[in-house]
C-alpha cells in the first residue's frame, strides 16, 4: 500500500516538476525508486554517479525529460552540495508516512511535518483523512489544521468557531430536555487525539476565554452574560459581572455567534431551551428586576428580558392608560424585529407565539385606552346620522381593539401565563362598564322619540340593506363590461371585522377594496337580514312558529330557497365550501351561465350562537377573515371575476365576561302577542309599547307592507331579555355593532394605483469607515406605508464578500407617518473580532427578509486599530 502511494505521489509530482530529490535516509525504497526508470524519467543514484557527469547528462538530455535524484544519505549542507544549483530548481520528496500526508494534503510548509506526526493517530483513519483533504488549504498553519480536525471530530458543518460552538451547545438540548453538563458527541475524542488544549486555546484567541478550570457550561454562561451586557443600556447587575469575558473586542465575537444561533431556523428552538435553563441557573429574574423597558430594548439574550419588558409595559398601561400607546408601539416595533417576539418564528415556537401575543395584546389595550382618553366624557350625538357616521369612522375601533386584545390574550392564557390577567380585568371593565353603557346612552337618545331613527329607519347617504340588490348589485351589472358579479355574504361579519378584512385585501396586488356601509334591517337577525339582501319587490313574514321571511312570496330560509329567488334575475346561490371544493374547472362550469352568484359563509354566527362555543367568537372572526381572503382570491383568480361584493346579514355584540342581572332587560308587561322570543328581540303582533325596550314595526325597519309586517321589541343598549343558550354573543337589537352592516366592494385593476409595492429604504449620511466594534447605521423609509405601499422587513449585516463578519439585525420599516423624521431608523451592528485590512473593501449589506433580495451593498473600510488601543 505504501509503495503504490509512493509511486503515485512521485508521478504526480513529476507532472509539475522536472527535478525531484529523494533522500531515503533509512534505505527502505531503493527498489521503488528504480521502478520509476523509463517513461522519460531518469533515476540517478547521487552516491554512485559523479556530480559533473550528472550535470553533463542533464545538459545534453531532452529538455522535457524528468530526473529523480535518489540518495540514502541526509540532505548535504549547502556549501558541500555539488548539486545545489539543480536542487534550487527542484522539489524535495519524502517517503515517510507523515511526509506523504503532507503532500496529499497539499501543504507547502515542511515545518508542519512534526505537527502532522504528532496528530498521526487522528490522521490514521481513512475517513477522517479524506475529510481533511477537503478542508485543508495550502497556507494552513498548525492552528488551522487543529481547528479543522476539531470540526471533524465534533461533526460541525464548517471548520469555524461558530459552527463548532453551535454543534457543541445544541447537543445540550435533547428534545427539550436540557443538560448543561452533558458531554457532547466528539468531546471525548478531542482529548483522545490531543486536541483539547487546542480547543481552549482557540476559545482564548477568539473569545478571550481563559480560566483555570474551563468547561463548556462555564463558557456558555460567559458568552451569554457578555451578550446581555452588550445589549443593556445601563450597567450589568453586579451579581453577573464575574461572568463577563474580559476582552470587549473579543466578546463581540460571542455576540455575533449568539446572533447567528438565534437566527438559525434549524437551531433557534435549542437556543430558546438552553438560554432559558442558563437564565434559571443564573437566577436572572431576580438580578434584573427593576430595570426599565427602555434600558432593555437592545438585549435579546434571554426570554426573561422579554417578560420583564412586557410586565413593565403592562404596568404602564394600567397606571397611565391612554398615554402609554406611543411607548408600547415603539417597544413592540423593536422587539418584534428581535428574537423572542419575532412573527417569523412564532409558528414554530410556542414561547415566541406567546411573547408576540403579549405585545399584540398590550398594543391593543394601549390603543383602546388611548381612544377612551379622547372620549373621557362619554359620547354625545346631535343626530342619528352623526352617530352612525362617527361609529363607522372611528368608534368601531373600540370594538376592534377589544377583539384584538382578547384574541391575543387568550392565546397567552393557552401557554399557561397569567401576566395579563389584571389587564384583562381592567380592559373588560372599561369595555362593559364604560364604553357599552356610554355608547348605549348616547345612541338611544338619537334613535328614540318621534323623530328618532326608529321612527323612519333611514340615514342620509346610507343605503338600506333592503335596497342592496337594486342599489348595489344591479349598478355593477349595468356596466356593459361586467358579465357577472359575485356577492359573498358572511353571517355576522360586523363592521370592525370587515374594516380589517378590507385592509388585508388591499394588501393584495391589483385588488382595490373600498369599504362602505348599509343600514341593516331591524330586528337584526339572520332570516330577515338574508332575505333583505336578495332581489325583491316586497318582503313578508310567513305565518308559523318558525316565522320565515319570504321575498316576493318565495321562501328564503336556506341556500336552495335563495338560489330559486336569484334564478329570476339570472343568478344562483352556493355555499362557499361547496364552491371551493369544486376546484377551478368545475367551479367555472357551475357559474358560467349566471350573472349573479351569491356565496354564503357562516362561521362567526355558527360558533357564537351556541353556548358551548360562544367564547370562541373572536377566534371565529380571525378564521373568517382568513377564509374570506381565500374565497376572494379563488373567485378572482379562478373564476375571472372583476367585481366582488362582501357584506353580511347583521353584526353582533360580544363581551368576554359573564353577564349578571344588571345586563338583563326586565319587561314590565308580558308580550301577549309574541310569536318569537329571543335574547335580543321579541317579534309578534300587536305587541304594544314598553319603555323597557326599543319598539317598532318591520314595515318601517325592513320595508314590508303593513299587512305583511310584525311588531318587535328589542332591548335597549347592550342588555338581553334572557340568558338562555348563552348570552355573551348576541344580535337582533339596534346597537351600531348590530345594524351598521359592512359592504366591501372589490375590483380588479391593472392600474399602477392598484399594484402593491413595498416601501423603499435609503441610507442616510454615514461614515465610510468602521472604527469600533459597535458601528451605528441609519436608514430612512422614503415614503409612508399606505393601502398599497406595504411595510418591508430587512436584514442588515457587515460582510467580507458574502462571509458574515458581524451580527445580523432585523428592522421593519412600517411607518405611516408623513414626517420624514418619524420614518428614520438606526441599527447598531456588532463586528466580529478579527484582523481587518484597513485598505480592503468590506460591505454593509441590506437584504429583504422574505425574498433575500439584496437592496443595498455599501462599501466600507474597517479600521479597528484605534478602538482596540483603548
Amino acid at each position: 500500500m505504501i509503495e503504490s502511494k509512493i509511486l503515485t505521489a512521485l508521478k504526480t509530482l513529476f507532472e509539475s516538476q522536472r527535478f525531484v530529490f529523494w533522500h531515503d535516509d533509512d534505505a527502505h525504497f531503493a527498489e521503488e525508486a528504480a521502478a520509476l526508470e523509463g517513461n522519460n524519467i531518469h533515476v540517478v543514484n547521487t552516491e554512485t554517479t559523479p556530480s559533473l557527469k550528472l550535470k553533463i547528462d542533464i545538459e545534453q538530455s531532452d529538455p522535457t525529460s524528468k530526473w529523480l535524484f535518489y540518495s540514502q544519505r541526509p540532505v548535504p549542507v549547502a556549501d558541500q552540495d555539488w548539486l545545489l544549483d539543480i536542487r534550487m530548481r527542484s522539489k524535495p520528496f519524502f517517503a515517510d508516512e507523515t511526509s506523504m500526508q503532507l503532500e496529499e494534503l497539499g501543504l507547502h510548509t515542511l515545518s508542519l511535518r512534526s505537527h502532522l506526526k504528532a496528530r498521526a493517530q487522528f490522521l490514521r483513519a481513512k475517513d477522517r483523512f479524506e475529510r481533511m483533504k477537503k478542508l485543508v488549504l495550502p497556507t494552513d498553519t498548525q492552528a488551522d489544521l487543529d481547528r479543522k480536525m476539531m470540526a471533524i471530530l465534533i461533526r460541525a458543518d464548517q471548520p469555524d468557531l461558530a459552527s463548532m460552538l453551535l454543534k457543541l451547545f445544541t447537543s445540550m438540548d435533547q428534545n427539550g430536555n436540557v443538560d448543561l453538563n452533558i458531554e457532547p458527541r466528539g468531546w471525548a475524542e478531542l482529548s483522545t487525539y490531543g486536541l483539547l488544549p487546542s480547543f481552549w486555546t482557540l476559545m482564548k484567541d477568539e473569545l478571550g476565554y481563559e480560566v483555570s478550570d474551563p468547561s463548556l457550561r462555564d463558557l456558555l454562561f460567559r458568552i451569554m452574560v457578555s451578550d446581555l451586557a452588550k445589549g443593556l443600556a445601563g450597567n450589568l447587575p453586579v451579581g453577573l459581572t464575574h461572568f463577563l469575558l474580559p476582552d470587549r473586542a473579543k466578546a463581540a465575537s460571542a455576540s455575533v455567534f449568539l446572533s447567528q444561533w438565534r437566527g438559525n431556523i434549524t437551531h433557534f428552538s435549542s437556543y430558546d431551551s438552553i438560554s432559558t435553563e442558563v437564565a434559571q441557573q443564573l437566577q436572572l429574574s431576580q438580578l434584573i428586576s427593576g430595570i426599565h423597558a427602555e434600558d432593555l430594548l437592545n438585549a435579546m439574550t434571554f426570554a426573561e428580558i422579554e417578560k420583564l419588558i412586557i410586565i413593565d409595559l403592562r404596568d404602564r398601561i394600567l397606571t397611565s392608560a391612554g398615554s402609554a400607546l406611543d411607548i408600547v408601539r415603539d417597544v413592540f416595533a423593536r422587539r418584534r424585529d428581535g428574537h423572542w417576539a419575532n412573527p417569523k418564528l412564532a409558528s414554530n415556537s410556542d414561547t415566541t407565539r406567546a411573547m408576540l401575543c403579549c405585545y399584540e395584546a398590550l398594543e391593543a389595550a394601549a390603543h383602546f385606552y388611548s381612544l377612551k382618553s379622547r372620549y373621557s366624557e362619554g359620547f354625545s350625538f346631535a343626530t342619528a346620522v352623526e352617530a352612525a357616521d362617527l361609529y363607522r369612522k372611528e368608534l368601531f375601533r373600540f370594538d376592534q381593539t377589544y377583539r384584538h386584545f382578547h384574541r391575543a390574550a387568550e392565546q397567552v392564557d393557552v401557554h399557561g401565563w397569567t401576566l395579563l390577567q389584571n389587564l384583562r380585568k381592567q380592559v373588560e371593565i372599561a369595555y362593559t362598564d364604560w364604553f357599552l353603557p356610554h355608547l348605549s346612552l348616547a345612541w338611544g337618545k338619537v334613535i328614540e322619540g318621534d323623530n328618532g331613527l326608529l321612527s323612519h329607519w333611514k340615514l342620509p347617504d346610507w343605503t338600506s340593506q333592503t335596497d342592496f340588490y337594486q342599489s348595489k348589485v344591479k349598478t355593477v351589472l349595468a356596466n356593459p363590461n361586467i358579465k357577472r358579479v359575485f356577492v359573498i355574504i358572511s353571517d355576522a361579519l360586523r363592521f370592525e371585522a370587515a374594516e380589517e378584512l378590507s385592509r388585508i385585501i388591499n394588501g393584495r396586488n391589483k385588488y382595490e377594496a373600498s369599504l362602505s356601509t348599509l343600514l341593516g334591517v331591524l330586528p337584526s337577525y339572520t332570516k330577515l337580514g338574508m332575505a333583505a339582501l336578495l332581489p325583491h319587490k316586497s318582503l313578508a313574514y310567513k305565518e308559523g312558529s318558525s316565522l320565515n321571511v319570504t321575498a316576493d312570496g318565495k321562501p328564503t330560509s336556506d341556500v336552495a330557497d335563495r338560489s330559486a329567488v336569484l334564478s329570476k334575475v339570472g343568478g344562483m346561490a352556493i355555499k362557499w365550501e361547496e364552491l371551493i371544493g369544486l376546484g377551478k374547472d368545475k367551479a367555472r362550469e357551475s357559474v358560467r351561465d349566471y350573472s349573479v352568484i351569491y356565496i354564503y359563509h357562516d362561521h362567526i354566527d355558527h360558533v357564537g350562537e351556541t353556548a358551548s362555543s360562544e367564547r370562541r367568537t373572536f377566534e371565529a372572526v380571525s378564521t373568517t377573515l382568513e377564509e374570506m381572503n381565500t374565497i376572494t382570491g379563488f373567485i378572482i383568480g379562478n373564476l375571472n371575476a372583476s367585481t366582488v361584493l362582501i357584506t353580511a346579514d347583521h353584526g353582533f355584540l360580544y363581551q368576554e365576561s359573564a353577564l349578571d342581572d344588571a345586563d338583563r332587560s326586565t319587561l314590565d308587561i308580558k308580550a301577549a302577542g309574541a310569536i318569537v322570543t329571543k335574547k335580543r328581540y321579541v317579534i309578534g303582533r300587536k305587541l304594544g309599547y314598553t319603555d323597557k325596550a326599543w319598539c317598532g314595526n318591520t314595515s318601517v325597519t325592513a320595508g314590508m307592507a303593513e299587512a305583511d309586517s310584525l311588531d318587535f321589541w328589542v332591548p335597549k343598549g347592550a342588555t338581553r331579555f334572557h340568558f338562555v343558550g348563552g348570552a355573551r354573543f348576541v344580535h337582533g337589537s339596534a346597537m351600531p355593532q348590530e345594524v351598521v352592516v359592512p359592504l366591501i366592494t372589490i375590483k380588479v385593476s391593472g392600474s399602477d394605483k392598484a399594484k402593491t409595492s413595498q416601501v423603499t429604504i435609503a441610507p442616510l449620511m454615514m461614515s465610510t469607515k468602521v472604527v469600533n466594534n459597535l458601528p451605528r447605521f441609519e436608514f430612512i423609509q422614503t415614503e409612508p406605508v399606505s393601502t398599497k405601499v406595504l411595510p418591508r422587513t430587512v436584514v442588515l449585516s457587515l460582510r467580507d464578500g458574502d462571509t458574515l463578519i458581524s451580527s445580523e439585525h432585523t428592522i421593519t420599516f412600517d411607518s405611516s407617518s408623513n414626517s420624514m423624521d418619524e420614518r428614520k431608523k438606526s441599527v447598531i451592528l456588532t463586528v466580529k473580532n478579527g484582523g481587518y485590512d484597513a485598505k480592503k473593501d468590506y460591505h454593509l449589506v441590506v437584504r429583504d427578509a422574505d425574498s433575500k433580495v439584496e437592496l443595498h451593498r455599501i462599501t466600507l473600510k474597517i479600521d479597528l486599530a484605534l478602538a482596540n488601543d483603548f
